[in-house]
């Protein structure tokens, strides 16, 4: 964020903020720098952004690490409650 962006009170986007956070976590951890037990953390805070918009419970949550060859996947499944018809 920019001194500007600051001082107009112009704040990134709970996504934004979101994405370059998974970013910065699978750049430590390509790296080798850090474990897979950043896991826990990462599945609370995404709950805890979900949860600003829709009820969800802690179990709808889930978040996994698997190296496949040279590659990492970072799978993260949401069970989103069914909409209601208005």
């Amino acid at each position: 964020m920019s001194f500007l962006d600051y001082l107009l009170g112009n704040k990134k986007k709970s996504a934004v903020v979101a994405r370059e956070r998974l970013q910065i976590i699978l750049a430590h951890e390509r790296a080798g720098r850090s474990g897979p037990d950043y896991l826990p953390a990462l599945q609370q805070e995404l709950m805890n952004v979900i949860a600003k918009y829709v009820a969800i419970a802690q179990d709808d949550i889930k978040v996994s690490l698997e190296r496949q060859d040279n590659f990492d996947v970072l799978e993260v499944n949401i069970v989103l409650p069914e909409r209601t018809p208005r």
